[in-house]
């Protein structure tokens, strides 16, 4: 993918501040970071998001991501936790199309960084509830 910038960071053609590496991920700092210490997880496979992955491909990736987050959270300690994010598609902020999983550390709830959506529970009824856990089982064949 020579357009790519994650495989370009991968190849070594753009700099970055690696935290660690082996042979399926590279976790950088990322450039913007939204906290102190914002880590990109990223498969050294050029998959576009998690839509793509193989069952092997998750295993090794998604694998790795206890231990890089431990060393993200730990080493500051002021760090009370992090959120573990992946974008997938344009439409959920996908804005580089490279797999790759955030780690924001997060040291107190005015760090900058938040989650925020609106629960929809009441706008569905049992019968309809019931028949999108049916629709979303058949994709499981």
């Amino acid at each position: 993918m020579s357009e790519c910038i994650f495989c370009k960071i991968i190849e070594g053609d753009i700099p970055s501040r690696k935290v660690y590496e082996d042979d399926d991920v590279i976790a950088i700092l990322d450039m913007s970071q939204v906290t102190k210490g914002h880590t990109l997880v990223i498969s050294k496979e050029h998959v576009r998001n998690i839509l793509d992955y193989s069952d092997d491909l998750a295993a090794r990736v998604f694998s790795k991501l206890p231990k890089i987050a431990r060393a993200v959270k730990n080493f500051d300690p002021d760090c009370q936790g992090l959120n573990v994010l992946m974008n997938n598609e344009e439409i959920a902020s996908q804005s580089v199309f490279h797999s790759h999983i955030h780690l924001i550390p997060r040291y107190d709830k005015s760090d900058g960084f938040g989650l925020k959506w609106e629960t929809h529970t009441e706008d569905y009824s049992e019968e309809e509830l019931d028949e999108i856990m049916a629709e979303i089982k058949k994709e499981f064949k």
